[in-house]
């Protein structure tokens, strides 16, 4: 039996591997594909057989945080090893790049493979979802994203999240992709940067300002669409609130950890840009 090759994925393997995705129901992910073989900071694999992509892994570098992503396996290759070698491929490009934590979220199946090489489950991720609201009163704190606020974003992003995610903010904010809240003194509140496939990182330390930009991103959606928030279970007012307000739990999933342990604040995180970068 021939071995897959592990190697770096590239520009060129972006079509048949957005093809097989689309094959598994894994959606269509060519935008984010397309985003992770081109940027510094993240570091995609591919599991190679005869030419063709049997397998595929993500690694994102926020810092001294590494998430791991994105394991797919072919099918008929599963239960071989490609999976494992491809998060060892993922790990060991992690602690080349300095990372001392690494993070990842867990289906069922992958779990298990996760335990095996240290991984622990630190905590669950609560996926809710409402429907949009029209065009109703936005909260007057909140505006477009301006390039000014990248520091502060940078610097509440670390806070809550415990990892170094300049990179992907300055990748993804623009006035028409990010919105930010001001507080009555000034400072920022909280904000929203949405990435080019639909995920977005949402931070917010206070209730009411998470709440007023959530409530931001519902209106001007029509009842036909859904906004999605990803909560952690720590953040248990945030879920109670919501869940009060209209808004539905759609799945939940473990977030394994492995390395030192983080200095974050899981109570302010209200969304992700996905489950490979965080």
């Amino acid at each position: 039996m021939t071995l897959p090759r592990i190697r770096r994925m590239t520009p060129a393997d972006v079509d048949p591997v957005a093809a097989a995705f689309i094959r598994e129901n894994w959606g269509d992910r060519r935008l984010n594909l397309e985003f992770v073989t081109r940027h510094a900071e993240t570091h995609p694999f591919v599991a190679e057989v005869d030419g063709g992509i049997v397998g595929t892994g993500v690694l994102s570098v926020n810092g001294s945080v590494g998430w791991i992503g994105t394991i797919w396996v072919e099918p008929a290759w599963r239960r071989r090893g490609v999976g494992m070698a491809l998060t060892q491929a993922t790990i060991e490009t992690a602690e080349s790049a300095g990372c001392r934590t690494l993070l990842l979220v867990a289906t069922d199946v992958g779990r298990r493979l996760y335990e095996k090489i240290g991984f622990e489950v630190q905590t669950w991720y609560r996926m809710l979802e409402a429907t949009g609201l029209g065009n109703e009163p936005v909260d007057p704190r909140i505006r477009q994203f301006e390039a000014a606020d990248l520091p502060a974003m940078a610097e509440l992003s670390a806070v809550a999240t415990g990892e170094d995610r300049t990179h992907l903010l300055a990748a993804f904010a623009s006035p028409e992709t990010g919105l930010s809240l001001t507080r009555d003194d000034g400072t920022l509140g909280g904000f929203v940067v949405r990435a080019p496939w639909g995920g977005g990182s949402t931070i917010a330390p206070r209730l009411e300002d998470a709440e007023a930009i959530l409530h931001a991103r519902r209106v001007g959606r029509g009842a036909e669409h859904k906004v999605r928030a990803g909560l952690v279970a720590e953040n248990e007012a945030g879920l109670e609130r919501l869940l009060a307000t209209g808004w539905t739990e759609s799945w939940q999933a473990p977030r394994l950890v492995r390395g030192d342990p983080l200095r974050w604040q899981p109570e302010a995180i209200w969304g992700q840009f996905n489950h490979a970068l965080g």
